[in-house]
């Protein structure tokens, strides 16, 4: 009960501030209950459904009834188990997520928020999983954003499904460049050695759910999946907002 007050007066704040307009299209109506995303925006959302890889979950179109992996699987060894996402990173989730993770548009989470936790629900749960691990951001780029939307979102994920959250197993020790104008071979080489594992004691055969906003490549995913494994992690698997493609 205490909860759903809070809840409900820090809407009553955003709509004080922000009007209650859809923070997308700027026409039609949206609540702060509806993280300022009016319906006919929402509907806009590709979600992702079979068939996709079943490895790193890249969505394909037309009829494939069986189990297959995508071109880049079939030539990489990852080191998580597989990797799913919720959406398609394009058209109005892209400019949600862009607008979260670099301009502090911090009422489009719970959105974000949902969007995740409804898809991995159908896949998570304490009886499968131990923890859930979010990517970490570098101290320097974590004091330019002021916040890390992979740790956020990893939060509402263990809240909804009553699995164990540890913001505290990786560390990223290089500031890397950014990989957005990078190839697929130099992200890989960008983050190789970006993160290191910061528990006290080794893994004891943890299964373990690394979570992140994005998975394009797979290159900062892959790299975080590896130091936990090396760790002595049973199993990763990777599960992201959205995925691009």
């Amino acid at each position: 009960m205490m909860l759903e007050s809070i809840k409900g007066l820090l809407a009553a704040g955003l709509g004080l501030v922000y009007p209650e307009l859809c923070q997308l299209c700027k026409s039609a109506r949206a609540t702060p209950s509806e993280s300022f995303i009016c319906a006919d925006c929402r509907a806009q959302v590709r979600f992702i459904e079979p068939p996709y890889c079943d490895k790193c979950g890249l969505p394909f179109e037309g009829q494939i009834s069986h189990a297959f992996e995508c071109s880049n699987c079939r030539q990489t060894e990852w080191p998580f188990s597989f990797a799913r996402s919720a959406v398609v990173a394009k058209g109005k989730v892209l400019e949600v997520l862009h607008s979260y993770k670099y301009h502090r548009a911090v009422w489009f989470e719970p959105f974000l928020a949902e969007l995740l936790s409804q898809h991995a629900g159908r896949e998570l749960g304490p009886e499968n999983w131990d923890c859930i691990v979010p990517v970490p951001l570098h101290p320097t780029k974590l004091r330019e954003r002021e916040f890390n939307q992979a740790e956020r979102l990893a939060r509402r994920l263990s809240q909804a499904r009553q699995l164990p959250m540890n913001a505290r197993l990786l560390r990223r020790v290089v500031a890397t460049k950014t990989q957005t104008l990078l190839t697929r071979e130099e992200r890989f080489t960008n983050v190789r050695k970006a993160f290191t594992f910061r528990g006290k004691e080794r893994l004891n055969g943890e299964r373990i759910v690394l979570v992140d906003d994005v998975f394009t490549t797979g290159a900062t995913t892959g790299a975080c999946a590896r130091v936990l494994r090396e760790a002595g992690a049973g199993e990763v698997c990777v599960w992201t907002v959205a995925r691009g493609v």
